[in-house]
């Protein structure tokens, strides 16, 4: 197993518009950023990654850019980014900036030039087809709902758009266009930044000649892990990344272990390591995210696993339960109400003691929850919108609706950072552009700081701990009691040495039982979410609502 600093990194993602507004306009900014750089350096973070910055007019909060080498005027100038790098730096911390360029803004200057004629020189940066029979050129489903197809009269041809109509997808096929990336990645790298986080990276290459899905289910097969995808990556590594001491990782859609050992493997001159959604994809039913069913841990035990085991040795986990698509991973897989403590803190366990990259999404280390807003006006997320439109002219039931986007909308997790219990929650002394999560009295970061026994000061804990023992970032994954469904418990090994994790995953109260097989000479408890006994003999132990424990196991025999 290599080591390598991204390997023993824990990263911490900020989505600027809801982080810390500076100047009482009611979104957050760079500023506001920068004033909170010892807030992130107490929890002991490595990395920041960045969400989008670059100008844009905003119709997927930043992920439609327009200018990728300006700062949007809502987050300050390129001197305030400029500030936040160097206080990142100083603090020994390092940045990694967003990469969207499986699409633009519609605002971008290539397509405002590329929209104008068919001959136009830019023509050739986006993908434009004529229509066919009167419709579009072929089933193409959006991500955001409806068609990949925007119509535009001024040519008479339509432009493909994965996502919202505003973010038409580049012609990758076009080497100029992957030269003009590639001289942007590189701008951004001399100006110091630490990597990449790379925005649906999997998606930029389609199968030529656009064909229609062979079974109408809207596309897929034809840009997800298209055909030159990997080559696409492996020039941009030569070009660009490989003559950098930098992270990255990649956004990618509907990816199986196999698949992120090609984008991820340390001998393909691709990534780092991938983002992966199977996980985030094990309350969603037969018609997708918005049909919520329940799971069983069992099938999320076989998933870690497997994502655990087949990638051990070959390539790197991202770990994460939450980010700013998805909702609160506390209200999700825990219990937001009586065992929100106790139950944020297991999760973390989780996420801290896996091998892989944690990932922290910001208020997930003070137990930020979902929001319930009573009226859909009170939402702002684009795919939101869209799926309620969608489904009301459809005929579904308003309540179910709002139901599914209680438990799914990204708006969930972009309600402004909770600091304290003044107004708007320290946030902004201005009206916030999503409204603040009517519980930030009780759960705010000033709070969490006061009390010694906090989610933080756990997520702290977790971190020390990582830096303290490599067997946390390195060991080999191994799951028992695989058919229990309330308790996940695994070990990892490293060398002469073993940890032990037992998590219960609900509030009813369980029984561990430890496995014969495991034997050692000495145990040592390095964190609980409860009090508890170092001497507790574990071969049959009594686990509390979510509790949480990690042993270390010495002198090994297993």
């Amino acid at each position: 197993m290599e080591k390598k600093w991204w390997k023993e990194s824990v990263v911490y993602q900020i989505y600027p518009r809801s982080f810390m507004d500076s100047n009482g306009d009611g979104v957050g900014d760079l500023r506001g950023i920068i004033s909170k750089l010892d807030y992130l350096k107490t929890l002991g973070v490595d990395v920041v990654w960045l969400c989008p910055v670059y100008e844009s007019p905003n119709d997927d909060n930043g992920y439609d850019i327009s200018n990728y080498q300006g700062i949007m005027d809502e987050f300050g100038t390129m001197k305030d980014w400029e500030d936040l790098l160097a206080g990142l730096h100083e603090r020994g911390m390092k940045l990694i900036m967003d990469l969207v360029v499986n699409h633009s803004s519609d605002e971008h200057a290539w397509f405002v030039e590329s929209r104008k004629s068919k001959d136009n020189p830019y023509r050739d940066y986006y993908i434009w087809r004529p229509g066919k029979d009167g419709k579009e050129p072929n089933d193409w489903g959006s991500f955001f709902s409806g068609s990949a197809w925007k119509y535009d009269e001024g040519t008479d041809e339509y432009f493909l758009h994965l996502f919202s109509t505003k973010q038409p997808d580049l012609n990758w096929e076009n080497p100029q266009v992957r030269r003009e990336v590639y001289d942007m990645m590189t701008w951004w790298l001399d100006k110091g930044i630490d990597g990449f986080r790379m925005d649906v990276i999997n998606l930029i290459s389609k199968t030529p000649g656009l064909p229609d899905s062979s079974d109408g289910s809207g596309g897929g097969e034809h840009y997800i892990n298209g055909p030159r995808v990997h080559e696409f990556l492996q020039e941009m590594n030569r070009e660009v990344l490989s003559k950098y001491d930098i992270m990255t990782v990649g956004e990618a859609v509907d990816v199986s272990p196999e698949d992120a050992i090609l984008f991820a493997g340390g001998d393909r001159g691709e990534l780092n390591m991938v983002f992966q959604f199977e996980w985030m994809g094990i309350d969603s039913g037969p018609t997708g995210k918005w049909e919520v069913t329940p799971w069983k841990l069992t099938q999320f035990k076989e998933m870690v696993s497997k994502w655990q085991t087949k990638l051990n040795g070959k390539a790197w986990n991202s770990i994460y339960l939450n980010n700013h698509d998805q909702p609160r991973l506390l209200s999700r897989f825990g219990n937001d109400g009586k065992y929100h403590n106790e139950s944020a803190k297991m999760l973390a366990t989780l996420l801290h003691t896996l091998q892989g990259t944690p990932y922290i999404y910001q208020g997930e280390e003070i137990g930020m929850t979902n929001v319930r807003f009573e009226k859909i006006e009170e939402y702002k997320d684009i795919e939101t919108l869209n799926m309620y439109k969608d489904y009301l002219s459809k005929g579904h039931d308003v309540a179910d609706i709002m139901e599914s986007i209680y438990a799914k909308g990204r708006d969930n997790a972009r309600t402004p950072m909770q600091w304290n219990a003044e107004p708007q929650a320290g946030f902004t002394t201005g009206t916030p552009w999503l409204a603040v999560n009517p519980n930030y009295k009780e759960i705010n970061a000033e709070k969490a700081l006061g009390d010694p026994d906090s989610v933080f000061y756990y997520y702290k804990k977790l971190i020390e701990l990582r830096k303290k023992h490599d067997i946390i970032v390195y060991g080999d994954y191994t799951l028992l009691n695989e058919t229990d469904e309330q308790i996940f418990a695994y070990t990892r090994k490293w060398g002469d040495e073993q940890l032990l994790v037992i998590l219960n995953f609900y509030e009813n109260p369980a029984q561990f039982k430890l496995e014969p097989a495991i034997n050692f000479q000495s145990k040592e408890l390095l964190i609980g979410n409860y009090e508890a006994s170092p001497d507790e003999d574990f071969h049959e132990l009594s686990l509390r609502p979510y509790e949480a424990r990690v042993y270390k196991l010495k002198g090994v025999n297993a």
